[in-house]
Formats: structure tokens, sequence, C-alpha cells
């Protein structure tokens, strides 16, 4: 497996055209990434903290419709 080091000068040598396709592709598998990792932890009750938090602020009036 390549070192961080070796993609990071690989990246640098890029020439633009190259570089902007490789940011749009990066920007778009880390935004996978995290909707993947936000489901798992949903899916996983990690977030049920907050969804409780917003039910009893909005059980104390404290919410207003959008």
């Amino acid at each position: 497996m390549m070192s961080v080091e070796t993609i990071e000068e690989q990246i640098a040598a890029l020439d633009n055209a190259s570089f902007s396709k490789l940011r749009d592709w990066f920007i778009e598998f880390d935004q996978s990434r995290w909707d993947r990792q936000i489901e798992a932890d949903s899916n996983a009750g990690k977030l049920d903290f907050l969804i409780n938090a917003a039910l009893v602020e909005h059980q104390a009036g404290k919410t207003r419709d959008l």
C-alpha cells in the first residue's frame, strides 16, 4: 500500500484538469462515507440522545413551526 506522502506527491504533480477531477471524486467519496457512518450510528442508536433532546425541547414549548 502507498504511503500518504507518496499519494500527496502524486497529487501535487497532477495537471489542473486531473486535479479538478480528483477533487470532485474525493468530495463525493467523502460525503458518501460520512452518510454511511451517520446511517450506521443512527441504526445503532448512537444518535438517540439528539432525538430525545429535541423532543424534550419541543414538549417544553421551545420549538416553533417552520
